[in-house]
């Protein structure tokens, strides 16, 4: 017998942002950018063939130059990037859909061979463990420069100013990135930060730079267009916290106070070597919308929203090789699976060439 789905399935008002269905899809980093991070062509094609999503959360974009943590990841920080998201928006508004950013910053993720030779930021001069892939081969992350006090108001700044280039590509609003390693969650968690001035130190410090970002995105959209996105027990880019639930208590009832569109919070650690029920922790602290993310199926993510723990759910892998994941899950068709393989290639291979259902 085919499950309904009434309820992932039924339109949704995130803030000022009106959704047709519940299914999210999560921001996927696949690396299409050719020249100089601009948006391209293939892209708006993919996002067009997922704009039924109820909403489009695009992948992590650089909010300033010089802060690649990836190759041919896309930036907002110049006017042929705001073209060619332009592009993209309006592909995936004439089909009805809704599409925000994810403005980000790679912080000690980044490396001087993807960046001219500059040095990568972050709160304290600790190093990633491990390599990653640049144009010149597998080769280990760097030191970071510990940003002063006084570099801190730039970063803010090009935080605010990605937000108001996002308003002028057409976005329907933007999501800030405090998940996964990166910079504003390296700042989050005490495993990468070691300060000992206002940003580091108590949960209060080490949640400043996050809240001021969101202050300044906030003044730029309005709070009902603007999202953020955790991963308190990620353990991605060598990340952990020594108390991961009082971190997401506190930041919840904080943000409680910015009255956001969504909080969109990861639940799980990727490679299953952090455990602990932060999400639990979330729905009790929070008071806003909650996007439940990793590791639902339809059936589960019907469950959380009609218990009203969640009020959306965001699809990952899923959302690679199924277009189409709200029809496919109202018909209760068979998933296609994603190839691994191809998540990061060039090109429309496993890309823009996974089947529709019908």
């Amino acid at each position: 017998m085919k499950e309904n789905y009434e309820y992932l399935l039924s339109p949704l008002r995130l803030g000022a942002i009106d959704l047709r269905n519940r299914v999210i899809m999560a921001p996927l980093t696949r690396a299409r950018t050719e020249v100089n991070h601009i948006p391209n062509d293939l892209m708006a094609k993919y996002y067009e063939q997922r704009s039924t999503a109820g909403l489009i959360i695009a992948e992590a974009t650089m909010a300033m130059p010089d802060t690649c943590a990836f190759i041919n990841e896309p930036g907002i920080y110049s006017q042929a990037q705001i073209e060619g998201w332009k592009k993209i928006t309006k592909a995936v508004h004439a089909k009805g859909g809704r599409i925000v950013l994810q403005i980000w910053h790679g912080g000690r993720a980044c490396h001087p061979d993807l960046n001219d030779g500059k040095q990568p930021v972050a709160p304290s001069a600790i190093a990633i463990e491990g390599e990653t892939h640049t144009p010149n081969g597998s080769v280990s992350y760097t030191v970071p420069h510990a940003l002063a006090e006084e570099e801190i108001p730039g970063i803010i700044e090009g935080f605010r100013q990605a937000a108001t280039n996002a308003k002028s590509a057409g976005f329907d609003g933007v999501e800030v990135h405090g998940a996964n390693g990166y910079l504003l969650d390296q700042f989050l968690r005490d495993g990468s930060n070691k300060r000992s001035d206002l940003y580091g130190g108590s949960i209060e410090n080490r949640a400043r730079l996050l809240i001021e970002v969101l202050t300044a995105v906030i003044e730029v959209w309005g709070s009902n267009r603007v999202g953020v996105r955790l991963s308190p027990i990620n353990s991605f880019n060598s990340m952990i916290d020594s108390n991961p639930r009082a971190l997401t208590k506190w930041l919840c009832e904080r943000l409680n106070d910015l009255n956001l569109a969504y909080l969109h919070i990861m639940r799980r650690d990727f490679f299953a070597q952090q455990t602990d029920d932060v999400l639990s922790v979330c729905e009790e602290a929070y008071q806003g919308n909650i996007i439940g993310n990793m590791g639902y199926d339809a059936t589960e993510a019907e469950a959380a929203i009609n218990s009203n723990k969640l009020k959306a759910v965001a699809f990952g892998v899923n959302y690679i090789s199924n277009p189409d994941l709200p029809e496919r899950i109202k018909a209760g068709a068979q998933l296609s699976d994603a190839n691994p393989e191809t998540f990061y290639t060039p090109g429309p291979i496993g890309y823009t060439d996974y089947p529709f259902f019908n």
